[in-house]
């Protein structure tokens, strides 16, 4: 497995959500979400370049053209097979070493997503994760996970079960002892905030949100100082 390929950000996108719909378009600071995600990660100095996918429904044919407007490589796959829609996605963009992300994540960080690609070629990892605070410290919804085109094709030939297909990467979690699963805290006190909820998956989330006063281009320690007060997990 080469760690020096070329490193893609798959961005998981939809309009379908039952618990908020059309999240994807809805606007903060009079910007689409989508375009907070892409617009951020284009700020990472490690990725090669980013690609949503979307559902191939009728509805997310909306998401899809909003993103050709404006320049972002995006496709379409299967709805419910998002496994299978994540490795048409990467082979499309000719991926090395692929980056998850969720287009639920607005706040998403450059930094946090380089301090991964970093992490991830420095070990033997076959997995890393800091989107999520889970045996880490970092706030939920800076980061994202990377793992391997390699591994990705080699989980499509073996997750058979639905919940494998649909959540793309749950196939490690299931299988936990058959990886190397790596994570890292952030070096900053003031990052190690794993209070904070930075998500935008339920209806209360998105309002706590279109209420800040961020910016598409704030930095990891403003949102943070902003988002301190307001975002956390009880909220």
């Amino acid at each position: 497995m080469s760690s020096n390929g070329k490193v893609v950000a798959i961005v998981q996108a939809r309009l379908g959500s039952s618990r908020l719909p059309l999240k994807s378009l809805l606007c903060l600071r009079d910007l689409p979400v989508i375009d907070w995600v892409a617009r951020r990660l284009a700020a990472s100095a490690r990725l090669d370049s980013i690609m949503v996918a979307v559902p191939d429904t009728p509805l997310d044919m909306v998401l899809l053209e909003h993103l050709r407007r404006r320049g972002v490589p995006c496709m379409a796959g299967p709805e419910d097979d998002v496994l299978a829609r994540f490795c048409q996605a990467a082979k499309l963009a000719d991926a090395e070493l692929v980056v998850r992300v969720c287009a639920d994540n607005p706040l998403i960080w450059g930094g946090a997503v380089d301090r991964l690609v970093d992490f991830y070629r420095q070990g033997s990892w076959d997995y890393a994760y800091n989107h999520i605070p889970r045996k880490n410290l970092w706030p939920d919804g800076l980061g994202a996970e990377i793992l391997s085109r390699e591994l990705l094709d080699t989980l499509d030939s073996k997750a058979v079960q639905p919940s494998q297909r649909e959540h793309c990467l749950n196939y490690i979690w299931d299988n936990a002892a058959d990886f190397r699963i790596g994570t890292f805290d952030p070096e900053e006190d003031w990052l190690r905030r794993p209070d904070l909820r930075l998500d935008m998956d339920r209806p209360d989330d998105f309002r706590r949100l279109a209420l800040l006063p961020i910016t598409p281009d704030m930095d990891a320690r403003a949102i943070v100082d902003v988002c301190s007060s307001t975002c956390g997990e009880e909220s």
